[in-house]
């Protein structure tokens, strides 16, 4: 069929017009790629050519509360390999592998990669600088320097258990470490360059370098001196009492600041890999739960106290030894009772008995009310990871028998950091406090606090009042009761004495026991509060025995530290047959050896040093109260000069 010139000429144009269109249209796709997406898709592309070598940016420094460093980074840089860039492997590979102790082969593997940038490892992980050095000598292209940092503790297992410790990334994994990763670690930086497909640097194109941003300090509440003081005793206590475990806290029980805290077993965070995990990852302060025995009666004495239901001087309460409740006959520790005494005597003697009395004069409903506003059952929410809630019973669960135990510390179980806030609320004016351990947070580069950890109240759980008589009643346990061990003469110190029997497979161990006290001083303004347990100790098995005079040591030692001036209107203590009295150490110096024996009057042993014939130094100095035959030492020079007394 013949076709018109009409026809043709239509489909010319419709085909030049489909053209013309087709072409605005792709000509239209390419200015809006060019003017609108242009921008976006440069950097789309650019990022896909941009390569990373990482700088890790330094972690935030934890201090003690006066500034002294408990964790810090040394330098600790990473090799890294663009395999692209490297022109003789072979050769690098063998000298790298000398410097990093490597074998070549594995060094020639990891370098020969089909990847932007390797990191070697694990010789070239986190080296020394000396070693760094020594592959910047080596002039190898393609392999890079990459600065890093690791984690260290200069004070080797101080406090190893709140610090905690980090990985391989400088990532916290335990402790203070995991609990405030995120403001300690900072955000890393980089140099980052253009890369052509085959890895080289693309011509042309310069280095970017992104400065990284270094973590916060933290400033703790930890005090340096208290702690060491701390761990001195607990290092002591272990080899003496042979314990499964030793826990301690010390706080500051007017704002639950915690002053220190430890245990042992403990370890080194810079060798956590050493020992056993269950060491590092339970911090037993907040982690271990126990029937924790007659520091317990705290508790109950507060609430009888506050509810009127005793009157400590004014009645007397008879001990037969044992009571019978519900079928169950719970004794006294000691056998054949305490006889007739007044309930202040029941708290200094711990009497078992006496405190079934005043959980009965309470009733269940309100001492468990009392246990539950002191903190008992739930956790503190202290910032440390891992604690434990304990375990009360269930109201329903509460019959005669459980609500004697618990008055006076068996059946229920806590944690140390819930014993030491509520004894803290009890003897404070009334006011339960949220323990911590941070306490300030610090910007690095100009020294400046960036934020405060205030103080948390938790709630009002007794008056002043009720808190002073127990004040009052817990410094004559110190003085006249169970505490005596505590004893510090020229302080008033208040506490309390705990013996509870462990459980082992279900039942009651006879020859297993947590002994425990904790103690506070000034009784009449507490500055400090000390709790320690000892899990198991070989020997004598009774918290006044063991745990209190590891309490003694503590606040003997922190409280003239702390600045904590004696007081004068301290309770006598009363001696017990066998025990040392406290006695005066006489001023020895300028005298001489043949006229000091009549100031020692045989109450004291005397060592010296040096040559001569006149005193010249001594310790404990004059005015300190010591125990009867304690030793003197006495230095000694000829008309005073001190040029050989070491």
């Amino acid at each position: 069929m013949k076709v018109s010139s009409v026809t043709i000429r239509r489909r010319l144009f419709m085909a030049l017009l489909i053209g013309i269109l087709a072409f605005a249209s792709l000509a239209g796709r390419l200015g809006y790629v060019q003017l609108w997406e242009g921008e976006e898709l440069a950097s789309k592309a650019e990022n896909s050519w941009r390569r990373e070598i990482p700088f890790s940016a330094k972690r935030g420094e934890i201090l003690d509360r006066n500034g002294s460093i408990l964790a810090y980074n040394i330098s600790s840089p990473t090799i890294m390999a663009i395999p692209a860039q490297i022109k003789d492997a072979k050769s690098a590979a063998a000298q790298l592998a000398g410097v990093l102790g490597m074998t070549e082969d594995s060094v020639f593997k990891m370098i020969t990669k089909k990847q932007m940038i390797v990191s070697i490892k694990p010789g070239g992980r986190k080296i020394t600088t000396e070693k760094a050095q020594q592959v910047r000598d080596l002039n190898l292209p393609g392999i890079v320097v990459a600065e890093d940092n690791k984690r260290y503790y200069p004070l080797g297992s101080f406090a190893s258990h709140v610090l905690g410790f980090t990985g391989i990334d400088n990532q916290g994994l335990t402790g203070i470490e995991a609990k405030y990763d995120d403001m300690l670690r900072g955000i890393n930086g980089n140099i980052s360059f253009l890369s052509t497909a085959s890895g080289g640097q693309m011509p042309g194109s310069s280095d970017t370098y992104l400065e990284p941003k270094d973590g916060l300090n933290l400033e703790l509440t930890i005090d340096k001196q208290i702690q060491t003081i701390m761990e001195r005793e607990l290092d002591q206590a272990m080899v003496k009492f042979q314990a499964d475990n030793i826990i301690a806290i010390a706080m500051d029980p007017t704002n639950g600041e915690i002053l220190g805290m430890a245990s042992r077993p403990t370890y080194e965070p810079d060798k956590y890999r050493d020992v056993d995990p269950v060491i590092y990852n339970r911090n037993l302060p907040i982690w271990m739960t126990y029937e924790p025995g007659s520091t317990f009666k705290i508790i109950t004495l507060a609430a009888a106290l506050e509810e009127g239901k005793v009157n400590l001087t004014g009645e007397h309460f008879f001990d037969p030894g044992a009571v019978e409740i519900g079928g169950a006959r719970l004794r006294c520790w000691k056998k054949g009772g305490h006889g007739s005494q007044t309930f202040l005597e029941v708290v200094q003697n711990s009497c078992n008995p006496g405190f079934v009395a005043l959980g009965n004069r309470l009733g269940k409903e309100k001492l468990f009310e009392y246990i539950k506003n002191f903190g008992f059952g739930k956790k503190t929410g202290i910032d440390l990871g891992g604690e434990e809630n304990g375990i009360m019973f269930k109201m329903s669960q509460v019959g005669p028998v459980e609500l004697a135990t618990t008055a006076f510390g068996q059946g229920v179980s806590v944690t140390p950091i819930q014993q030491i806030a509520a004894v803290s609320a009890a003897i404070n004016g009334g006011t339960l406090y949220k323990p911590h351990v941070a306490k300030s947070w610090i910007n690095p580069e100009t020294g400046d606090i960036v934020s405060n950890v205030e103080p948390e109240a938790v709630r009002t759980v007794i008056s002043e009042k009720t808190s002073k008589q127990v004040r009052e009643a817990l410094e004559s346990v110190v003085a006249k009761g169970t505490g005596r061990n505590a004893f510090i003469d020229g302080y008033r110190v208040g506490g309390k004495t705990g013996t509870a029997q462990k459980v082992v497979n279900g039942r009651y161990s006879p020859n297993e026991h947590i002994v425990s006290f904790i103690g506070f001083a000034p009784a009449d303004d507490p500055k400090i509060v000390v709790y320690v347990a000892v899990d198991n100790p070989q020997g004598i098995q009774f918290g006044g025995v063991v745990a209190a005079p590891i309490v003694h040591n503590i606040l003997a030692d922190a409280l003239p530290y702390m600045g904590v001036e004696p007081r004068k209107n301290q309770l006598s203590k009363e001696y017990k047959y066998g025990e040392t009295p406290i006695v005066t150490v006489p001023n020895l110096i300028g005298k001489t050896v043949s006229d000091i024996y009549e100031d020692l009057n045989m109450n004291f042993n005397l060592t010296s040093a040096g040559s001569g014939d006149t005193v010249i130094r001594q310790s404990p100095a004059a005015g300190t109260r010591v125990d009867r035959g304690s030793t003197i030492r006495i230095y000694l020079a000829k008309d005073n000069d001190e040029s050989n007394v070491r």
